[in-house]
């Protein structure tokens, strides 16, 4: 093999729970993660040069060691003796810095690209095992689907069932939210709403969604939205455009919301870019993950 195309897809989260705070200064998490369909095009070849060339779409983004992906391949051809060099582009569609796993998404590309282009023959429990060195949601973003993530973000468990098929507007506010401050500065102690984990996996069961948006929860918007409070009058306005339900993805700034109908989900896109003046507002869908092919269809 000489080239391969993939897709890297972005994630939101439907739950987001912190029950604790480890010695090393990590938080214990409890979250329902979600592939959606939208999804960054990743293009990767072999090289004769022994060298990593990165390029991507976004003419500011760093495209040395500075940007995952690149490192993702740095890692994969010293730990596995690889001579020849590799060329990489990134057509980037996921807003960057979203809370929405773009770059990790990118990066678990790379690692499935290097395992096929250099035919590695690893496994994806291995593969994972790999990402996790590189970032708590990696791993994640090369298992894919509706998956219960504990501990750093690194025990992954997939649910009975998966999230039913539905419509999802992303709106991203046109901020910087750093992760690191947003967990700082989190008193979990002193959260008092938590997510219904075990009622949200019921309610996927069920393929309930209208109970499913109810229950959408994130423990972080204790920090974020007073930090931004525009988040918080995004959901507000998106379950009145007829949402049902509507949260912030990750530690922010992007607010995402569940349709049943593709046309209202369109309209209320179109409704939060001009109310609130947003460039990076999208309609897309959750995606669902063939289990019985998943390891055939990794970031497919």
């Amino acid at each position: 093999m000489k080239e391969v195309r993939l897709k890297a897809r972005a994630k939101i989260n439907l739950t987001l729970d912190v029950t604790g705070k480890r010695e090393d200064g990590y938080h214990e998490l409890r979250t329902i993660m979600q592939t959606v369909a939208l999804y960054d095009g990743v293009y990767m070849k072999k090289l004769e040069k022994s060298e990593i060339k990165l390029k991507t779409n976004l003419f500011w983004l760093p495209t040395d060691e500075r940007n995952l992906a690149w490192k993702a391949a740095a890692l994969m051809r010293e730990r596995f003796g690889i001579a020849e060099g590799v060329f990489i582009q990134i057509d980037k569609r996921i807003p960057v810095a979203a809370g929405l796993a773009g770059g990790s998404a990118d990066c678990a590309a790379v690692l499935v690209g290097m395992n096929r282009l250099f035919g590695l023959r690893l496994s994806q429990k291995q593969l994972e095992e790999i990402g996790g060195e590189l970032g708590s949601d990696i791993p994640y973003c090369i298992r894919r689907g509706t998956v219960l993530a504990e501990g750093v973000g690194d025990k992954l468990t997939e649910t009975p069932c998966p999230c039913p098929v539905c419509h999802v507007v992303l709106a991203k506010l046109p901020v910087s939210v750093s992760t690191a401050a947003v967990y700082k500065g989190l008193r979990w102690q002193e959260v008092t709403e938590h997510p219904d984990t075990e009622g949200m996996l019921q309610a996927m069961a069920a393929g309930d969604l209208p109970k499913m948006g109810g229950l959408l929860c994130n423990v972080l918007e204790s920090v974020t939205i007073p930090m931004h409070p525009t988040i918080g009058k995004m959901k507000g306005r998106l379950l009145e455009l007829g949402a049902l339900g509507a949260l912030m993805s990750g530690s922010g700034p992007t607010v995402f919301a569940l349709f049943e109908e593709q046309a209202m989900a369109k309209a209320a896109a179109m409704a939060i870019r001009q109310e609130f003046h947003l460039r990076d507002v999208l309609v897309t869908k959750t995606y669902r993950v063939a289990r019985e092919r998943k390891g055939e269809r990794q970031n497919g």
